[in-house]
């Protein structure tokens, strides 16, 4: 039986207007381009590290 895979919700709480292309890159990568947008994602380290590069935009709704 395999285990269950954490996963991770987010929720972008500010606008990509004025930052730089990356951010607005990886907003979408995360499936999160528009303000109150939700997104669950496997907990993995390259989602952390994307979330680390746009901490500032978004917020963690629930971790499991």
């Amino acid at each position: 039986m395999a285990k269950a895979a954490k996963t991770i919700k987010l929720e972008q709480t500010r606008s990509p207007i004025r930052r730089h292309h990356s951010q607005r890159s990886t907003l979408i990568g995360l499936k999160i381009n528009k303000i109150g947008r939700v997104t669950e994602l496997p907990d993995t380290p390259a989602i952390r590290g994307h979330d680390r590069k746009v901490h500032h935009l978004v917020r963690i709704v629930d971790e499991k």
